[in-house]
């Protein structure tokens, strides 16, 4: 594709991420092994279009597959929205057979194979799409302006990319229902009390706890991290006792590698571990 038809750029990427201001360093330092990807549609409060989608997938992938890329904090810019949603001039124009054929909608199950540690920074809303994207992250920073909720009911729809299951899992059957059929937004407070959000922070300190907390992820060790991440999301897919035996293998398999060696030994030796990675 030229220049001259290429679409705009939706979604920024930025590795190692900007060190947080309160760090005692300035915004030209940066957070070792952490990425910050940036949703960069503030005119329609990030809306999410499938091209801007198809930006965060390849954004995501990319960072994904480099080692030395262990967490990424996923916000949006602008202080109103994470995001607002979908693109709704879009969506209005599909049929049931456009989105079988175009399979735009695989975009959400690329997001969900991403292995490496997510944490969601949200200020302002995030709604319909903005709410399934925030919860398809593994870790939720809240500002206290912050509202999330699932609204489509509103436009004579439902929650296409996560909602029913999603939500369901983390606030429980009856608090779903009635967020989604009434699509009312639930605040900040409410979403940590139900179990939805990791921590509420003052508005202005969103991007900042959001990288403290993945910089606290990127110091443990990595491969741990993908493996645990991976046991921990099996909680949602199959059954007790096949969830307890999918952690134990991968309790064992950790113990081929390297950085189990190290770690172990350096609790032995009373020092911090060089992690390898490997």
């Amino acid at each position: 594709m030229s220049e001259a038809t290429a679409p705009p750029r939706y979604v920024r990427a930025e590795f190692p991420a900007p060190a947080p201001a309160g760090s005692g360093g300035t915004r030209a330092e940066s957070v070792e092994h952490v990425a910050l990807v940036t949703l960069d549609r503030p005119d329609v409060l990030n809306a999410l279009d499938f091209e801007l989608l198809r930006q965060l997938v390849d954004a995501l992938e990319t960072l994904d597959r480099d080692p030395a890329c262990r967490c990424i904090v996923l916000t949006g810019s602008g202080r109103r929205a994470f995001a607002a949603g979908a693109d709704i001039r879009e969506l209005a124009r599909q049929t049931p057979v456009t989105l079988i054929a175009d399979n735009e909608f695989a975009i959400w199950d690329a997001i969900r194979r991403i292995r490496t540690p997510l944490v969601a920074a949200v200020r302002g809303v995030a709604l319909g799409g903005g709410c399934e994207l925030a919860m398809a992250c593994d870790m939720i920073v809240a500002a206290e302006d912050a509202q999330f909720g699932q609204p489509e009911i509103r436009l004579g729809a439902m929650p296409g990319a996560g909602g029913t299951q999603r939500l369901t899992r983390a606030v429980g059957k009856a608090r779903a229902m009635e967020l989604i059929l009434t699509g009312r937004p639930m605040s900040a407070r409410e979403a940590e009390k139900a179990g939805l959000v990791t921590t509420v922070v003052p508005a202005e300190a969103t991007l900042d706890a959001a990288l403290e907390l993945a910089s606290r992820v990127a110091a443990m060790a990595p491969l741990a991290a993908i493996a645990a991440k991976d046991a921990v999301n099996q909680a949602f897919e199959v059954s007790l006792s096949a969830g307890l035996e999918f952690e134990r293998r991968n309790f064992f398999l950790l113990f081929a590698t390297d950085d189990q060696s190290e770690g172990m030994a350096a609790f032995i030796d009373k020092r911090t571990p060089a992690w390898k990675g490997s």
